[in-house]
């Protein structure tokens, strides 16, 4: 049986193969939570100093951002998971996460090694659980990313995003960038729109749920990553014309793909590697990406690369915390 399409509970006994025990630290942390030390102020959690404390599993749980069917990039997955495999030598098994907190909290316990965190998330991710991101994807001539629409259904009576007043607007979820954070900050900042004073917030849970139902009327409008919406447009869940967009953003990081802080650093130079050497040319992940013009990792830096997303949660209030 492929290692990746095995069951969930065998997934569920391979995450608890690795330790989540962390102490509190007497060094540097900057915004990091307690337990981890940042002394080359990279804004990252540091490698354990005391190889004792470096995790070097049989197993390596992956995850990716809990968006759309966890099904589909199970499979999508497929061909990179076979290919980390043979450059570490370990099994990989794909773990379907159903929520972004689930995976901040599965790589905070000790028990998620590989992941790609989505936008929004990527600052917990560090912070409270010690992600060190190294990559995003990118089309072939190395331009990155995706921008936030604003998206309402043709008739709605809604042509601009000051008719959304008085109305409802579907966000996906608090963690998400371009589903919550940015359009909260973009609305307040440039339409002195806020929500719960000037429109109803519901929260979808993921940007397929919001994209759906937007198509389907069930939501008047929603803020969405458009990455996901060429996806689903290209895969024909959705036709173009079911949904119209008012707004568009600048252009943000996508998702961003790493390990956890305290893997053992030949361990985790192989993971960088396998990533950084992977050929896309008629693969699984080809396939699924090339819906949203991505066709390679580049590498990348979180202190810079995310620097607009930490100005976002900023402006809008957010902090860091770890419970």
């Amino acid at each position: 049986m492929n290692i990746h399409t095995k069951l969930f509970g065998a997934a569920a006994a391979a995450l608890m193969m690795t330790g989540g025990a962390a102490f509190a630290q007497d060094c540097p942390h900057g915004d990091l939570d307690a337990r981890y030390c940042d002394v080359d102020g990279d804004l990252l959690a540091d490698t354990p100093t005391d190889p004792a404390d470096w995790v070097n599993p049989d197993t390596l749980i992956f995850a990716y951002t809990p968006v759309e069917d966890p099904a589909v990039y199970e499979e999508a997955w497929s061909d990179f998971l076979t290919y980390l495999e043979e450059k570490t030598g370990k099994d990989v098994v794909f773990f379907p996460v159903q929520s972004n907190a689930a995976q901040i909290e599965a790589m905070r316990s000790g028990r998620l090694h590989i992941a790609g965190f989505n936008t929004g998330s990527n600052p917990l991710a560090v912070n409270c659980a010690g992600f060190n991101p190294f990559t995003i994807m990118a089309s072939e001539d190395g331009n990155f990313g995706y921008e936030m629409e604003i998206i309402t259904y043709p008739g709605s009576g809604i042509e601009s995003v000051e008719d959304i007043r008085g109305g409802q607007l579907a966000f996906t979820s608090p963690t998400s960038n371009s589903g919550f954070k940015a359009p909260s900050a973009i609305l307040m900042s440039d339409f002195d729109m806020i929500a719960e004073r000037d429109f109803e917030p519901v929260f979808s849970g993921k940007h397929d749920n919001s994209i759906l139902g937007v198509a389907n009327q069930d939501y008047p409008a929603a803020s969405i990553a458009n990455s996901v919406l060429h996806r689903m447009i290209s895969r024909d869940v959705i036709q173009e014309g079911d949904v119209i967009s008012i707004y568009k953003s600048q252009t943000f990081p996508t998702t961003g793909f790493g390990v956890a802080h305290d893997l053992d650093p030949e361990l985790a130079a192989q993971i960088r590697d396998a990533f950084f050497s992977f050929e896309w040319e008629g693969t699984s992940l080809q396939e699924e990406f090339s819906k949203s013009n991505e066709a390679q990792f580049i590498p990348m830096t979180y202190q810079e690369f995310w620097e607009v997303i930490r100005k976002i949660d900023a402006a809008n209030g957010v902090s860091y915390t770890c419970e």
